[in-house]
């Protein structure tokens, strides 16, 4: 799964949870802000890649990235949150903890960590 997708999924799937706006992501991995925007009105998901000048979105569970054109499919449901990359074929399982959203690649069986910045929330990232 590259760390495009990966980015692009955290967006959505904190929007998806918690049913805010997403304003952009700090990348830990990468060690990053990543100008990434999503919203869900369930059942649509929409975004936006500032940095790629890129629309993403859809109906869930499908997202489709406009700039790759592939995407990725995210669920919800009882508590659980979890996806597949459509381009690798990889698994992931997310995780959302006081505005940090991690998202477990099963393919490089690792976890990758994104702090949230909502859209009302100024500058600061999400904690809390």
């Amino acid at each position: 799964m590259n760390s495009q997708i990966r980015a692009l999924a955290a967006a959505s799937a904190h929007a998806l949870v918690t049913g805010r706006k997403v304003a952009g992501l700090y990348d830990h991995a990468e060690k990053r802000e990543r100008a990434i925007a999503a919203e869900c009105r369930a059942p649509s998901l929409r975004g936006f890649d500032g940095d790629r000048q890129s629309a993403f979105g859809g109906t869930l569970p499908a997202i489709h990235d406009v700039g790759s054109g592939s995407g990725f499919t995210l669920a919800h449901e009882g508590g659980r949150t979890w996806g597949r990359d459509e381009a690798s074929g990889t698994d992931f399982t997310v995780e959302l903890r006081d505005g940090l959203v991690q998202i477990y690649d099963h393919a490089a069986a690792q976890w990758f960590s994104y702090d949230i910045r909502e859209e009302d929330s100024g500058f600061g990232f999400v904690r809390g």
